[in-house]
């Protein structure tokens, strides 16, 4: 069993072995955990994904790199999993109305949650930059600005 710590702060080797770990037992039919069934429900919406998560030893340590326009699939695939947990537990306190609306407006609840992805994601890299701790109120004021009505 993992240590308490890397269950909650996962290194990046570890977070990226439970992409593949999970994608690998829906392919051969193992049965999965709630938590491994959402994260493959992610996948089935990412087809763009399925020939990095079927070749682990060509894609474990792979960087990508976004000035050069690319998409980490690992971190796109962790932020779906961020939002719906927000989503379960409705923090930030509003969120999930928010996220309602967008999906009734886009008629999509993957084009909702990636409405929501970019402002966890512009909330995620203006910590970094800035080197403090993530903004929930900025997080909350730009899904405000998106959230119809």
């Amino acid at each position: 069993m993992p240590a308490l710590h890397d269950m909650f702060n996962p290194t990046r080797d570890q977070a990226r072995l439970f992409f593949f770990e999970a994608w690998k037992k829906f392919r051969v039919g193992t049965p999965l955990t709630d938590l491994e069934a959402i994260t493959v429900e992610h996948i089935g919406r990412h087809p763009e994904y399925h020939a990095i998560l079927d070749a682990p030893a060509r894609y474990q340590e792979r960087e990508w790199r976004p000035e050069l326009g690319e998409t980490n699939p690992f971190l796109h695939l962790s932020m779906h999993l961020a939002i719906s947990e927000q989503l379960a537990i409705d923090q930030p306190a509003g969120l999930k109305a928010c996220y309602e609306k967008l999906r009734a407006v886009l008629g999509d609840e993957h084009d909702a949650q990636h409405q929501v992805m970019e402002c966890l994601a512009e909330m995620i890299w203006t910590a970094q930059r800035h080197h403090q701790p993530p903004d929930g109120a900025a997080y909350l004021i730009c899904l405000e600005q998106k959230c119809p009505g």
